[in-house]
């Protein structure tokens, strides 16, 4: 009787070994993580932001391709227009064909100044019409409300009229009037709009500063050169501010160009592609060092994650009998 019982627990012990798990414990999951989201913070500064299309053109032909776009002033002119889908070259064929008179409209009844329609209906005619909402990249254009001096953000509706908000140079723009407020240009209170490309879910900001600091020049001849200097002084220390927010600031060599200077486009943009170039071995180190630092951290979430499930799965293997079909990697608990 004894071997038949001896050959029946021969045959049970081989069974079991027959049945221990022989895979490996199980690898480590690569993670892979969103890449970064780059945000462009266009400044103000009238004739100088065709910069703002040199800067574009370098970064573009680089591979830094930014996903939001805010702009202040000027800066919402060239950022409603790469906003709508216009790579650098298009907006650059744009500002040679641009004819000043298209977007400029004094209104004798006001003193002289310029009413902002026609800047109104030249950038929803660039943008096919289309509201904020609609481009193809999310916008934002920063103004001022006149009544109580706080930033407005618009990042919905009329495209053209935003950008003509943004754009209202007191004492030289009729303010914008949008529902029942009244706006006056960006700048005043957020000359590189960093904060508003941050709002639009920019993970990396690049701003770009094309605004003087005030030289304590002025001239009693000159209206926009004057109204210039005030805007330069009501905004320097709040420009100083929210501009050390941002991952990296291209300051193109536009200082000299006026605030009415239309015939230096040309130069302007290539200061932009000069600046952004000079920028470039910066921007790839910070966005590789981001891109990096979300990488490992993604990776620790997911391995804490595995180690907690991997922790449950071998406290339910105890036992004498499964110790034998433990897995491998609870062997050693």
């Amino acid at each position: 009787m004894r071997a038949p019982f001896a050959t029946a627990l021969f045959a049970t012990l081989l069974a079991a070994c027959a049945s221990t798990p022989t895979d490996v414990a199980p690898r480590a999951a690569v993670v892979t993580v969103a890449p970064v989201k780059v945000g462009i913070a266009l400044g103000g500064g009238a004739a100088k932001g065709f910069a703002h299309i040199g800067v574009i053109k370098m970064l573009e032909a680089n591979g830094i391709i930014p996903v939001v776009v805010a702009g202040t002033s000027a800066g919402s002119v060239v950022g409603a227009l790469y906003a709508s889908g216009m790579d650098a070259y298009a907006m650059q064929e744009k500002a040679f064909a641009l004819d000043e008179s298209r977007i400029r409209d004094v209104s004798l009844f006001s003193g002289g100044v310029v009413k902002g329609q026609k800047l109104q209906d030249y950038v929803n005619d660039l943008v096919g019409g289309r509201s904020i909402e609609k481009l193809r990249k999310p916008f934002a254009a920063v103004a001022t409300n006149l009544a109580n001096g706080e930033r407005t953000v618009f990042v919905r509706g009329n495209t053209g009229q935003a950008v003509r908000a943004s754009s209202s140079i007191p004492g030289v723009f009729e303010p914008a009037t949008i529902g029942k407020a009244h706006y006056v240009d960006g700048g005043v209170v957020s000359p590189v709009p960093v904060d508003a490309a941050r709002e639009l879910g920019a993970d990396f900001v690049i701003a770009v500063d094309i605004s003087s600091k005030a030289d304590g020049i002025a001239s009693s001849t000159s209206m926009l050169g004057n109204v210039n200097q005030s805007i330069k002084i009501m905004g320097q220390k709040l420009g100083a501010q929210e501009l050390a927010r941002a991952d990296i600031v291209i300051r193109p060599k536009v200082n000299d160009i006026g605030a009415a200077d239309f015939e230096q486009k040309n130069r302007a943009i290539l200061e932009g592609e000069r600046a952004a170039q000079s920028a470039l071995p910066q921007i790839r180190a910070k966005l590789a060092a981001l891109q990096n630092a979300r990488q490992a951290k993604a990776q620790q979430a997911v391995d804490a994650q595995r180690e907690a499930e991997r922790k449950v799965r071998c406290a339910q293997q105890k036992g004498w009998m499964d110790k034998l079909r433990r897995d491998p990697d609870c062997r050693t608990d």
